[in-house]
């Protein structure tokens, strides 16, 4: 018999992986958790049935969230995390030596430890000196810090669940407040391709940019996510991502990337006309 992973992009359009093992599963106090093993994108978790992480294209997700906000302002030494529970967000932090501080702050403890013992790929550095792992609220954590870091990146589910809060102005506002004059915010920012998505976008383009003076939208290739088309939001209080590229700098540091690098990092912010209108309504 075979067994197969189906999610639902949308009513009417669904993506599957064929399955090896069903290796986990679990019900948190938050959510349903669910590790899997394939042939073609070997270890893979779910959050209430929708793709999270896999080995295979991980690599894309993490490298996006972390290295054009330490392109754009490579002194940045106080991060915090919100979500990334997989940890693949703080290994890629880690990899900067002059970062001194990693806070990430996870609502559900249980997609940490599962994450470390399924998926080492991705939490590997959990364990690293400089982070410290809050398990709590994001919203309720950042609330009423103010000049605590230099970079947030928000590394959420989708606006529902356990990671609605994170799409809402307040919280945006607390996140500006919880920044350094410098500071810069990252935030999953959904997908332009399906309605569904593609609405959330533009609710989170559209509070996001009331708050930050440089507010501006870049795009990556995730295979397993819907349409496989996604994006980030680079919101900040002073540096812009293209202007300010500082990319002698950054690749002085000698970080091997697999997807990105500087070329792209300029080329990530060039959106299709269609994105460019969706975000100006």
């Amino acid at each position: 018999m075979e067994l197969w992973y189906t999610e639902k992009h949308t009513d009417t359009v669904d993506f599957s992986i064929k399955v090896k093992k069903h290796i986990y599963s679990e019900e948190s106090p938050f959510q349903t958790i669910d590790f899997f093993e394939s042939e073609e994108f070997g270890t893979f978790f779910t959050l209430d049935g929708l793709m999270m992480v896999n080995e295979k294209d991980e690599f894309v997700y993490h490298d996006m969230i972390t290295h054009v906000a330490m392109a754009t302002n490579p002194s940045i030494k106080r991060v915090l995390v919100i979500g990334g529970g997989d940890g693949g967000t703080v290994r890629e932090l880690t990899r900067y030596k002059h970062i001194e501080k990693i806070d990430m702050v996870e609502i559900d403890e249980m997609v940490v430890r599962a994450s470390q013992k399924y998926l080492p790929i991705t939490s590997s550095k959990l364990d690293d000196p400089r982070v410290t792992l809050y398990f709590e609220d994001g919203l309720a954590f950042i609330h009423g810090k103010v000049d605590a870091y230099d970079l947030i990146l928000v590394d959420s589910t989708d606006p529902i669940g356990p990671g609605e809060g994170l799409f809402s102005e307040a919280f945006y506002n607390d996140c500006y407040a919880a920044l350094s004059k410098d500071g810069i915010l990252i935030n999953q920012h959904e997908s332009p391709y399906y309605p569904n998505y593609a609405r959330e976008m533009k609710r989170s383009h559209s509070k996001i940019k009331k708050i930050f003076p440089i507010s501006k939208v870049y795009q990556f290739h995730m295979p397993t996510y819907p349409s496989g088309h996604w994006l980030f939001g680079f919101a900040s209080k002073t540096f812009d991502p293209i202007k300010d590229l500082q990319k002698e700098t950054w690749e002085s540091f000698g970080i091997e990337t697999k997807y990105y690098n500087t070329d792209l990092h300029t080329g990530c912010f060039a959106l299709p006309t269609f994105v460019k209108k969706m975000l100006e309504e």
